[in-house]
């Protein structure tokens, strides 16, 4: 199979969708891999360390959307790439399509067999290829979050662990998935008083049993979340329905009762964000206030440690590529249910019921579509 890999052209985005050691695995098992020209810069990767290791450099990304049969990416194609699609031609990258009617629908129109990395699933009902970028993003949210809690970006001042004497901040983390998890584990580990809230008490009693002298934990009720929020310094949204958009757990209401200059971080906001008051920001132009709340709501957060979050990502991802390679993606799908998940958009119909419901569109089930 031809295998394409593009630079990433979403702002700030400085990861790439595969790094030189799965390129000399998919070259091992007799697939050509086009790799556009300085793809990999971002990541810390020249075009010399993609030769070596056996890719065909192509001059731009036309090259690479024209002449591949699988096209690996990390984030959603841009407009401007989802017009080169074509009819047959696999992607696999991130898609986040339920708060995204445009993507969706041009995808559709495309022809194109979309398999996205959010909704890939495991044997233990784990999302395998979204779990290394979540672990990143949780781990970077109470960095960004005492960032923006410094005076001169617009927060209250507070420092994350205090000093003798003084009150460390109050975290509040929405959400123990693997996101709220790290997220928790860095900011009890910056000193700060954590408190996660989730819905599910099985979860609750891991974490509890796990990390119960880190942070505290408390059943997300709406009267709880309200007031929680309303004492936190910085609140940290880490929820996650597979596929679907994000639940808006912090009402704008909610910000009236918060002391001015918190902050509140969205890593769910590639599926919409769990604040009212949300809107995607990047790494340029990160953080916005309303009512005088700072919200950080950086669509593309791993982008900002780019070798890691690659590597990460490359070592979950690789599997699966060669599963597609080597088999077909028909063949693939139909011997791992799990990657069958991933299935979204295959000749023109939605495959993904949570992003059909949210857009209140056809749903064709995935095993249905192996034979389109």
């Amino acid at each position: 199979m031809k295998i394409g890999c593009v630079k990433e052209i979403k702002p700030q985005e400085f990861r790439v969708g595969m790094t030189p050691h799965a390129v000399h695995e998919a070259v091992a098992h007799g697939h050509t891999v086009l790799v556009e020209t300085d793809a990999g810069l971002g990541a810390g990767y020249s075009d010399a360390d993609y030769t070596a290791a056996g890719a065909v450099i192509a001059a731009d990304a036309a090259s690479v959307w024209g002449g591949a049969e699988m096209v690996v990416k990390v984030k959603e194609p841009q407009p401007q790439e989802r017009a080169l699609l074509s009819p047959g031609q696999v992607l696999f990258t991130y898609l986040h399509l339920a708060p995204d009617p445009a993507q969706t629908a041009d995808l559709v129109a495309s022809g194109a067999t979309c398999i996205a990395y959010e909704t890939v699933t495991d044997r233990m009902g784990g999302l395998p290829l979204l779990a290394p970028m979540s672990e990143v993003a949780g781990k970077l949210a109470p960095q960004v979050g005492a960032w923006a809690l410094q005076k001169a970006n617009g927060g209250r001042g507070v420092l994350m662990g205090g000093v003798p004497g003084v009150l460390p901040a109050k975290v509040l983390v929405i959400g123990g998935g693997v996101v709220g998890t790290q997220a928790a584990r860095v900011a009890a580990g910056m000193g700060a008083e954590v408190t996660v809230l989730d819905r599910s008490l099985p979860r609750l009693r891991h974490l509890d049993e796990v990390y119960g002298r880190d942070f505290r934990t408390g059943y997300a009720s709406a009267a709880l979340t309200a007031e929680l929020v309303a004492e936190a310094d910085l609140v940290i949204g880490a929820v996650l329905v597979p596929g679907a958009a994000a639940p808006k757990l912090v009402t704008r209401a909610m910000l009236s009762t918060m002391q001015p200059g918190a902050v509140l971080v969205d890593v769910a906001i590639d599926q919409g964000g769990c604040f009212e008051t949300s809107h995607p920001t990047t790494h340029h132009d990160p953080i916005f206030e309303v009512d005088g709340i700072v919200h950080y709501c950086v669509a593309n957060m791993p982008g900002a440690v780019a070798r890691t979050a690659t590597q990460a990502l490359g070592n979950a991802t690789l599997p699966f590529l060669l599963a597609l390679a080597n088999k077909g993606w028909r063949q693939a799908c139909a011997d791992d249910p799990h990657l069958m998940a991933g299935l979204n958009v295959h000749a023109g119909q939605i495959t993904c019921a949570p992003v059909a419901e949210e857009q209140g569109l056809p749903y064709l089930p995935p095993s249905e579509a192996l034979t389109l």
